[in-house]
C-alpha cells in the first residue's frame, strides 16, 4: 500500500517575513520606495508630535485646573479652620470674662466658630483624597473638638454658679486648644499647603517630550524639502511647505502658550497665594495674641512661665512681636507677618487694609499696656473695661485689625483668582489645536511625497 509524505521544505528556502524584509529593503534602494519610507515617516513624526503635546498639555492644564479649583480652595479652608478654632477659643475667654451679661453675643460667636470648623472639615474630609497627613490630621480634629466643647461648657456652667473652678476648666480647655487642637490644624493647612505646591510645579512643568517631538518633526521636514530641492531644483512642495507650516504653528503655540502659562501661574503665587498664606498667618496671630490678653485676666497670674513671667502676658508679647515686630510703635518690622504681607501686595488696593490694620495694631499695643499696668495696680474692673469694652478698648482695636486682614485678603484671593485664570486660559484649545494641526500636517507630508512619486509613474 503506498504511502503518503511531505516533502520537506528545500534547505535553500527562507521564511516569508524573510523575504518580505529583503523586498522591502530592495525597494527602498529606489528613489519610489525611499520616498515611500520618507512620507510614513514624516507622517509619522507629526502625528507623534501631535499627539505628544495633546497628552503632556491636557495634563498641564488638568494641574492647572487642580491649583484653582481644588488646592488653593482647600488650603483656604484648612486656614479657615485654625481660623475658626482660634477665635472659638478668643470669644470663649471673652465671653468668660463678660460674665452672664455679655454671653449671648459670645455665644452665638462661639457657636459659629465652631459649627464652622466642624463643617469645614467634613468638606476637607470628602475632598481629601488620601492627601499625605491630611486624613490624619482630619481625624484627629474630629475627635479632639468634642473635648474641648466639652470642657468650654463645663467652665461656663462652673462661672454661672460663681465657682472658681471655672478659671481652671477654661485654661485647660484652652491649654488642649494650644498643644493640640491648633497644632492639627496646622499640620493640616501645611499639607495642603504642600498639595498647593505640587499642583503648581506640575502645571508649570515644561512639556519637554513635546518640545523634543515637535523640534524632529520641524528637523525631518526641513530635511526632506532639502533633499526635495536638491534633486529637483524645485524650491517649493506645497504639501511639505503645508505640513512644515502646521507643524511650526503647533510648536510655536506650544511654547508660547506654556510661556504664558507660566508667567500667570506665577504671579498667581507670587502676588497672590504668597500673599494669602502670609495674611492668614498675620489673622491667626492677632487670634491667638486676643485670646493671650483675655486669658491674662481670667488666670489672673495664676500661670507662669519657666523664669516666672505670666504665661499668657508672654504669649501675647510673642504674637506682638510675629505679627509686626519688636516694639509697639513705628512701621512694621519686614520680616513679621504684616511687613511680609505689604512686601507682597503689589497695589495700592492689597498694601492699604494692611497698613490699616498695622495702624490698629500699635494702637492696640498702647491700649494693652494701659489695661496691664492699671491690673498690675490692683484696679481689675478698669482693666477689665479697658480690654473687653465697647468703646476706646483693645478689643475694638482687634475688631479692626481683624476687618484690614479680612479686607486684604479677599483682596488677594481676587488677584490669585485672576492671574491663575489668565495663566490655564493659555492653554485653552491647544489640545484639540494640536491634534487637528498635526492631523493636516501628516496629510500634508503624505501628499507633497504622492506628488513626487507621481512623477514615476
Amino acid at each position: 500500500m503506498p504511502t503518503s509524505s511531505v516533502a520537506p521544505p528545500s534547505p535553500g528556502r527562507r521564511p516569508a517575513w524573510a523575504e518580505g524584509l529583503e523586498e522591502l529593503r530592495a525597494a527602498a534602494t529606489t528613489e519610489p520606495g525611499r520616498l515611500r519610507v520618507i512620507g510614513a515617516v514624516l507622517a509619522l513624526l507629526v502625528v507623534v508630535f501631535g499627539a505628544t503635546t495633546a497628552w503632556q498639555v491636557a495634563d498641564r492644564t488638568a494641574a492647572a485646573d487642580d491649583v484653582v479649583e481644588r488646592s488653593q480652595p482647600l488650603t483656604a479652608d484648612a486656614a479657615s479652620i485654625y481660623r475658626s478654632l482660634a477665635d472659638a477659643d478668643t470669644t470663649a475667654a471673652g465671653g468668660f470674662l463678660a460674665g452672664v451679661e455679655g454671653s449671648a453675643a459670645t455665644r452665638k460667636r462661639y457657636d459659629a466658630d465652631i459649627a464652622t470648623a466642624a463643617g469645614l472639615l467634613a468638606k476637607a474630609s470628602r475632598s481629601s483624597q488620601g492627601a499625605d497627613g491630611a486624613d490624619e490630621q482630619i481625624a484627629r480634629l474630629n475627635r479632639l473638638l468634642p473635648r474641648y466643647t466639652g470642657l468650654v461648657e463645663t467652665a461656663r456652667a462652673n462661672n454661672r454658679q460663681g465657682l472658681p473652678l471655672g478659671g481652671a476648666y477654661l485654661r485647660y480647655a484652652n491649654a488642649q486648644m494650644r498643644t493640640e487642637l491648633l497644632p492639627a490644624a496646622r499640620a493640616l493647612y501645611d499639607a495642603e499647603t504642600e498639595r498647593l505646591a505640587a499642583d503648581y510645579d506640575e502645571a508649570k512643568a515644561w512639556p519637554w517630550w513635546a518640545l523634543a517631538a515637535g523640534v524632529a518633526a520641524v528637523g525631518a521636514l526641513g530635511w526632506a524639502q532639502r533633499r526635495h530641492y536638491r534633486r529637483t531644483n524645485r524650491v517649493f512642495n506645497r504639501g511639505l511647505l503645508t505640513a512644515t507650516a502646521a507643524t511650526v504653528a503647533v510648536l510655536v503655540w506650544l511654547v508660547a502658550g506654556h510661556a504664558v502659562a507660566r508667567a500667570g501661574l506665577t504671579d498667581s503665587y507670587e502676588h497672590g497665594a504668597r500673599s494669602l498664606r502670609v495674611l492668614n498667618e498675620a489673622r491667626i496671630d492677632a487670634l491667638q495674641a486676643r485670646g493671650d490678653e483675655n486669658l491674662t485676666l481670667v488666670a489672673r497670674g495664676a500661670v507662669l512661665t519657666g523664669d516666672q513671667q505670666d504665661f499668657y502676658e508672654a504669649g501675647f508679647r510673642a504674637r506682638m512681636k510675629d505679627l509686626a515686630g519688636p516694639g509697639d510703635h513705628g512701621a512694621a518690622a519686614v520680616r513679621s507677618r504684616l511687613g511680609a504681607a505689604l512686601g507682597l501686595a503689589d497695589d495700592a488696593a492689597g498694601r492699604d487694609p494692611v497698613r490699616e490694620a498695622l495702624t490698629y495694631v500699635r494702637q492696640w499695643q498702647a491700649r494693652h499696656a494701659q489695661a496691664r499696668a492699671a491690673d498690675e495696680k490692683g484696679d481689675y474692673d478698669w482693666a477689665l473695661a479697658k480690654v473687653i469694652g465697647a468703646e476706646g478698648s483693645t478689643g475694638a482695636s482687634f475688631d479692626r485689625v481683624a476687618a484690614g486682614l479680612q479686607k486684604a485678603l479677599v483682596h488677594e484671593q481676587a488677584e490669585f483668582r485672576s492671574a491663575a485664570d489668565g495663566g490655564r486660559g493659555a492653554l485653552a484649545g491647544l489640545p484639540v489645536g494640536a491634534g487637528v494641526l498635526a492631523a493636516l500636517a501628516a496629510v500634508g507630508a503624505v501628499l507633497g511625497i504622492g506628488r513626487r512619486l507621481a512623477e514615476y509613474r
